[in-house]
């Protein structure tokens, strides 16, 4: 079997339910969390590792910063069989309500990035399934808050904060840069996705102060983090 050219996979792998995180450094994270976890493959940002939780086979794939990057993943995740893809990521609020190591789940994305129009004009939804998003809003063990991500390519424009306001004022309730690309590629390549977001920044503070802390392992982040994973990994193995 051909292994795919960016994420060094294939069909051999016999795997068809899959976590994407931005980090490499996040792969060890949810490998904590599996059973027999084995890593795989590291080219370019993708870093990759196999285990099981509650007896289902689970892939875990970094995939680096942004809507490009997501879509390669997402396209050859679905090359290789993978039918179930969640993302385990982070976010930057974009309401004074949505604190710090909180967990959101996205309901919907705005498709502010540039890739996804390339492939359908943007009057396409961004949406997650709705399988997987029931299974995240009926559970009860980890708290969430719903709403909805704006996805974005950048954070050094020098109208950044005036953009930022405009979606906060339209009950965007955080901002990442991937979400948008998971929902749509993922719906139009008939794959069930949901993006599952801790947020490290809150609203109008500082980027790289919340950046910075993640990195080195500010608690509430953290633990923000690991809930986030614990989430995904609950959603995908939910019996039928």
């Amino acid at each position: 079997m051909e292994k795919q050219p960016h994420i060094q996979l294939d069909e051999a792998l016999a795997v068809n339910k899959a976590i994407v995180v931005g980090d490499p450094a996040r792969v060890e994270v949810v490998k904590s969390l599996l059973d027999n976890p084995q890593d795989i493959t590291y080219n370019r940002e993708f870093k990759s590792a196999i285990g099981t939780f509650n007896g289902h086979k689970i892939l875990v794939l970094s995939t680096g910063i942004g809507a490009p990057s997501m879509a390669i993943a997402i396209e050859e995740l679905k090359a290789i069989g993978i039918e179930s893809v969640i993302r385990a990521g982070s976010c930057g609020a974009m309401d004074t309500t949505f604190k710090v190591g909180e967990i959101m789940v996205v309901t919907g994305a705005v498709r502010d990035e540039g890739l996804t129009e390339k492939y359908v004009p943007k009057a396409f939804p961004a949406v997650p399934s709705s399988t997987l998003l029931m299974r995240a809003l009926q559970q009860t063990a980890i708290p969430v808050k719903a709403g909805i991500a704006r996805s974005h390519d950048g954070f050094y424009m020098d109208n950044n904060m005036e953009i930022e306001d405009f979606w906060s004022h339209k009950q965007v309730l955080g901002a990442d840069m991937e979400t948008s690309a998971l929902y749509v590629i993922g719906g139009l390549r008939g794959l069930q996705t949901l993006s599952i977001l801790n947020n490290v920044v809150p609203y109008k503070e500082s980027l790289a102060d919340g950046v910075n802390e993640l990195v080195s392992g500010e608690s509430q982040m953290k633990v923000g983090e690991l809930q986030s994973i614990k989430l995904a990994l609950a959603v995908l193995t939910e019996e039928e």
